[in-house]
């Protein structure tokens, strides 16, 4: 396959149609297990907020995240014009900065989230690396601190 082939587009239209559609409303309604987060960025051309659900990588005050799509996902796009971002872990909100880490080695990152959370967070990981073989994408590590992180 070649990046723009008809899967990696079928397997991204139906991530951003129907996965991430579920899993907005679900994080919004508090249905979901801590292993999932929201973060929020602003519309770097619209200044509007922007909700997209991601696993948790809560670790000692700050949010590790694979982007699978890397430079080409919106909210990478998003957060390079606007770093401050929100977070929803459970049903509290936290503020942080962010910033996309494109030398920081993707596997090693996500082997360290995956250590410090469980069975879920594992089956989401297995989830994300199906996204990036299928979607043809480069993964990128995105890492945000937290400013008022008190767990």
């Amino acid at each position: 396959m070649r990046p723009g082939s008809t899967l990696a587009k079928a397997v991204q239209h139906i991530d951003d149609r129907l996965v991430k559609k579920v899993m907005r409303l679900l994080l919004r309604l508090g249905l979901v297990p801590r292993a999932f987060a929201l973060l929020e960025t602003t519309g770097r051309r619209s200044g509007q907020p922007r909700l997209t659900p991601v696993g948790n990588g809560l670790i000692d005050g700050t949010f590790w995240l694979i982007a699978a799509r890397g430079e080409s996902a919106d909210y990478v796009r998003n957060l390079r014009h606007h770093s401050a971002v929100r977070l929803r872990i459970g049903r509290r909100w936290y503020h942080g900065h962010a910033a996309a880490l494109p030398e920081d080695d993707v596997d090693r990152r996500l082997e360290y989230i995956l250590a410090h959370f469980g069975r879920l967070r594992s089956m989401d990981a297995r989830a994300l690396q199906t996204s990036i073989r299928l979607g043809e994408s480069t993964p990128i590590v995105v890492r945000i601190d937290l400013i008022d992180h008190e767990l």
